[in-house]
């Protein structure tokens, strides 16, 4: 049984869910330094078992060389999954699914974005006009249309619930199966199945994207694949913008060979302000960012609540990033 002798922590917590975190780490000496605390952070960062991170992962925690655990307080671990890391054998964790369910919601604005052409009716709201177009009768809802989800993650699994109450098809893919839970969704599709992808791209009115950056992973809805995707389709991108070709999404929009994308992420990011995205009626952006869900850090809290009982007891940790998750570009 595994035991923790000393904690570092950098997480901008409030004074209350600090005490909760010290809590869970009853019985093991615990130091919170402040992120911007360099000189605290390496002089205590070479007698710590374990790291509890506000930001990504940076070259001052692994300067010393006790660290067996370190857990980064958010999602989308690209940045921190070094090869250091592996290396040195350290766990490496994070707080994926504390904003499932609000960043599901977030890909549903986007859809609905792209189904009600918001751009255009929110600029007839503006200029005090009653908008009413020949071509409007061509408009779809979302029920009774085909939805592709990339990436059956936390994020992947509170989207596919929520498509499904809209009455949509779904066609889901990931690395590996989904369990029995998930028996609405029709089309359930894994990386070892030939065509896999290809299948989906050519069935879906939506193609949503919430997989993790990875090196294989980079830039993986390329000319190809955008080449494959049924003419008209919807892109949505919640995950990260390198997993993205933006050149080639934006031949994509020019030819019509996609009707519309919505991007919480880009690449790059923040999106310059000379992009030619920005004044594109068949975009939608948000700048990274999804309102909070209630509480966000307490759902950090049973995470590594959690995660502490594993690593005690020598199981296998939540939100582990494993050696194939790295993102080396």
């Amino acid at each position: 049984m595994r035991t923790i002798n000393k904690v570092l922590s950098t997480v901008n917590y409030s004074a209350e869910d600090l005490e909760a975190l010290r809590t869970i780490f009853a019985g093991s000496e615990f130091v919170h330094v402040d992120n911007a605390d360099t000189a605290g952070i390496l002089r205590e960062v070479k007698t710590a078992d374990v790291a509890v991170l506000e930001a990504d992962l940076d070259e001052r925690f692994l300067t010393g060389d006790t660290l067996r655990w370190i857990h980064c307080n958010h999602a989308g671990l690209a940045k921190s999954a070094k090869p250091q890391v592996f290396e040195k054998g350290i766990l490496l964790t994070g707080s994926a699914g504390r904003s499932a369910e609000v960043l599901a919601e977030h890909a549903v604005y986007f859809m609905l974005a792209a189904c009600y052409h918001t751009h255009d009716l929110i600029n007839a709201q503006y200029s005090h006009t009653w908008l009413r177009r020949p071509e409007m009768s061509a408009w779809r809802g979302l029920y009774g249309r085909k939805a592709g989800i990339i990436g059956m993650g936390h994020t992947g699994k509170a989207l596919a619930e929520r498509l499904h109450a809209f009455g949509m098809e779904l066609w889901a893919y990931d690395r590996f199966a989904l369990d029995d839970r998930f028996d609405f969704i029709e089309h359930r599709l894994t990386a070892d199945e030939p065509d896999a992808l290809d299948t989906l791209y050519a069935n879906c009115d939506f193609i949503c994207i919430t997989i993790a950056l990875t090196d294989q992973t980079y830039r993986m809805i390329n000319e190809e694949a955008f080449g494959k995707m049924k003419s008209g389709a919807v892109l949505v991108n919640m995950a990260r913008g390198q997993i993205v070709d933006t050149d080639a999404m934006l031949r994509a929009l020019n030819t019509g060979k996609i009707a519309c994308a919505g991007l919480d992420v880009t690449d790059p990011e923040p999106l310059p302000a000379d992009s030619p995205l920005w004044d594109r009626r068949d975009v939608y952006i948000t700048p990274h960012f999804t309102p909070a869900v209630p509480h966000r850090n307490g759902r950090c809290l049973e995470i590594i609540r959690e995660n502490v009982r594993r690593y005690k007891a020598e199981e296998p940790l939540l939100n582990q990033v494993k050696p194939e998750d790295r993102f080396t570009r």
